[in-house]
């Protein structure tokens, strides 16, 4: 394991000079393109110009983004361990609210999706309140990207799919702190730290434009072995997302099962996935739990491959790197894990989200643009991803249709756990404007997500369905 009372000794990394050749995008040319070593030294936990993850350090000029400090947020005095985080930044206060009468004013700070949420609806609003840099991890995530920094590479695989793109060589944490291309910063959401251990009860509501749904209760387990500290010598091609899901109700879905085994590279294993039906009481492979196919009880409103913004391979779309920009995006989403915050409150009569309930914050996010590959299909012609640059999550994405019109908008409302130090969704919503209607995943609120569960290697396997099918 790493000494994690090191980190902050060292500072920054010198000395190190990453190799490999890296590919601009899959169908390019090879092209080599090295981080030199002056590069890499300006990465570092203190004092220097960028952070571990490879964000800027400093605030912006005008002093709406503040500079990013490695203090990891402490827990609120009200906070219960194994209880829902109470919100640290419950004074904070509503600084303006972004309307469709006055978004234009703050168009710039604006992804198009958002622009489109304004005038399909004249009643959506965001309320943007002070910018906290609260994605602070633990001193062995930084370790790793800085020692990343200098040895991870880019793979390509052209003969899987339409071109797989994967990496090798680094561990635990962001593998391209200074991203050079599309297909590196595609690879630092690959393989941003999430939670290790998590046993969670979710909701899935498609909800109509009425504001009518049925909650469709799913129970989760999922182990995440890139981001365990305990596990330090693994090939990213092994499966390292262990993922278990229970449908348990409504009844007439009750004891549907779904199990996922993904690695963190796609360039040499697929993703294996079965379901169990109770009706049949077999456990079957399934291809389909991939790509643009329907994510599970989304009644069509998203894509399989749309689940914490993008998963699973990568290789129907052309990565590009357009740059970094300021963007008004959900953060720090405690409001939404309260308590109080379950479908019959958040939920409005129209079907959409009750925004007193969303928090926004100005931050610096890359903007990744996937443009789909000739020759193949899904069901976006082009998705355009905002990854906050302190955690390389995604943040916000908007979904183009094949005439290139706005499609669907999708948001990751997060918050960062204190008390075990990942960030993760506390709600992710997505608007369909063509069919006016929203998708919400969520937490039961009678049920906190439990991060003690540990479970063996094996019930991570069809073996297990079997065991454990219902009905």
């Amino acid at each position: 394991m790493f000494k994690h009372n090191e980190i902050n000794k060292i500072g920054r990394v010198k000395g190190l000079v990453a190799a490999g050749a890296f590919a601009l995008c899959a169908a390019s040319p090879m092209a080599l393109a090295k981080v030199s070593s002056e590069e890499i030294a300006k990465l570092g936990v203190e004092g220097t110009e960028l952070t571990p993850a490879g964000a800027q350090r400093a605030g912006n000029a005008e002093g709406t983004i503040p500079e990013w400090k490695n203090e990891r947020l402490q827990a609120p005095s009200d906070f219960v361990v194994g209880e829902f985080h109470t919100d640290p930044f419950r004074d904070d206060k509503v600084l303006f609210k972004i309307t469709a009468q006055n978004y234009n004013e703050h168009a710039d700070k604006l992804s198009d999706g958002q622009k489109a949420m304004f005038k399909t609806y004249p009643d959506w609003y965001m309320n943007v309140y002070q910018t906290r840099r609260s994605a602070v991890y633990a001193p062995y995530i930084y370790e790793a990207a800085l020692k990343n920094a200098g040895t991870a590479e880019v793979v390509l695989a052209p003969e899987k799919g339409q071109g797989v793109v994967g990496f090798k060589n680094a561990h635990h944490s962001w593998a391209f702190p200074i991203p050079q291309n599309g297909n590196e910063l595609l690879m630092n959401q690959a393989t941003r730290p999430i939670n290790v251990w998590v046993d969670s009860m979710e909701q899935t509501l498609a909800i109509t434009s009425s504001g009518k749904y049925t909650i469709n209760q799913l129970s989760v387990q999922q182990h995440y072995k890139y981001s365990d500290p305990d596990i330090q010598d693994f090939d990213p091609e092994t499966d390292h997302l262990h993922y278990y899901q229970t449908l348990l109700a409504p009844a007439k879905v009750a004891g549907q099962v779904v199990l996922a085994k993904d690695p963190v590279s796609f360039t040499e294993k697929f993703r294996g996935a079965w379901a169990y039906s109770p009706g049949q009481r077999r456990v079957k492979r399934a291809p389909q739990i991939v790509y643009d196919n329907p994510l599970t009880a989304s009644d069509g409103l998203a894509t399989t491959d749309q689940k914490w913004g993008f998963n699973g391979p990568n290789d129907r779309f052309n990565w590009k790197k357009v740059g970094k920009k300021e963007l008004y995006v959900p953060y720090n989403a405690y409001k939404l894990h309260a308590t109080n915050a379950g479908p019959e409150n958040i939920i409005t009569s129209e079907g959409r989200l009750n925004q007193d309930f969303a928090r926004y914050e100005l931050h610096r996010v890359w903007v990744l643009e996937g443009t789909l590959k000739e020759g193949t299909s899904h069901d976006y012609a082009k998705r355009v991803m905002y990854l906050d640059e302190d955690s390389y999550f995604i943040m916000v994405v908007d979904g183009y249709d094949r005439r290139g019109e706005i499609w669907r908008y999708w948001e990751d409302h997060d918050v960062m756990y204190y008390d075990i130090g990942f960030m993760a969704p506390a709600a992710e919503f997505q608007y369909d404007m063509q069919a006016g209607r929203m998708l919400a995943l969520l937490f039961d609120k009678k049920n906190p997500p439990d991060f003690t569960g540990r479970w063996e290697d094996k019930y991570f396997t069809p073996a297990s369905i079997r065991r454990n099918g219902v009905r």
